[in-house]
């Protein structure tokens, strides 16, 4: 769309997703859209109400955001089958990763993906934060696990890709994440700043590899992970904040042009360290197009 005209201040909005209390617009998330120009929201379990009232939700937000910047808004959500799933009355929920994984079928990862897009469309939801690309490879994590398609990187790629394709074919755009990954890992971002201490090559062959083929395979979004790679980032950055990592790898090594969201920056991992308003600067001069504050 054509941006003449619009303020800093205003593109600015556009690079906030924020979340809200409530199953109907609240007066602070209708000043977020009308005043700031908020490019995005993200559902939660304080959102979901009966099907109907989803729909409704998304519809209302969706026509605050035609008056205020004729831009269409992004209305996201984290429902990734399993064990996490925000959207649970009048839906179906999908299974979770490592059961797909179990069956070894891409064709069911697409199939389930493309069942859960159409659902997520009718309700007014236009981008999912799944699949998840990180590697179950340490059985000690306790924020990954059944999360993950499974300990194979190859097999994570495989029906990771096949997840994304399958959100596309129902008009719903995928982010994968945790990039560059949130498998080997035995603290929570949630909680903690994590580190991942392997070498470059152990990266190359485990962690990175399943966001590596989805970047090549098209994939429109990655969000990134707020977790520390010394072998990539020796300044002790997390990833979300490295500019080694989210311009060096993902933009100019990979050749990456989707969309890169962070993970959201009131995560202890990033708001008891760098602080969340230090943070969201940090990840966009780092190369982060929209920043998370669920």
């Amino acid at each position: 769309m054509n941006l003449a005209g619009w303020s800093l201040r205003d593109k600015i909005g556009q690079m906030v997703m924020a979340g809200f209390d409530g199953k109907a617009p609240t007066d602070e998330i209708r000043a977020l859209i009308r005043e700031r120009k908020l490019g995005g929201v993200i559902y939660f379990r304080r959102n979901a109400g009966s099907a109907p009232e989803v729909a409704s939700l998304s519809a209302a937000l969706r026509e605050l955001a035609a008056e205020a910047t004729k831009a269409p808004l992004w209305i996201a959500v984290d429902q990734e089958g399993g064990m996490v799933a925000r959207l649970d009355q009048g839906v179906t929920v999908m299974p979770g990763h490592m059961a797909l994984g179990a069956t070894r079928s891409a064709k069911w990862a697409r199939e389930t993906a493309c069942a859960s897009g159409a659902q997520l469309m009718r309700l007014g939801v236009n981008l999912n934060f799944a699949p998840c690309l990180d590697v179950n490879n340490n059985p000690a994590n306790p924020v990954i696990g059944v999360r993950s398609f499974g300990e194979r990187p190859e097999l994570a790629a495989e029906l990771g890709i096949a997840a994304i394709r399958g959100y596309r074919e129902a008009g719903v755009v995928a982010c994968a994440k945790h990039f560059p990954g949130h498998g080997d890992t035995v603290a929570d971002s949630h909680r903690e700043l994590p580190t991942v201490p392997h070498d470059r090559k152990r990266l190359e062959e485990v962690e990175l590899l399943p966001f590596r083929l989805a970047a090549a395979a098209g994939a429109d979004a990655i969000m990134t992970a707020h977790v520390r790679f010394p072998a990539l980032e020796p300044d002790g950055l997390p990833a979300t904040l490295s500019p080694r990592i989210l311009r060096g790898l993902l933009r100019d090594e990979w050749g990456y042009d989707g969309v890169v969201f962070t993970d959201c920056l009131e995560m202890k991992a990033i708001a008891d360290t760098v602080g969340i308003a230090r943070g969201a600067v940090m990840a966009v001069k780092a190369g982060a197009d929209v920043v998370l504050v669920s």
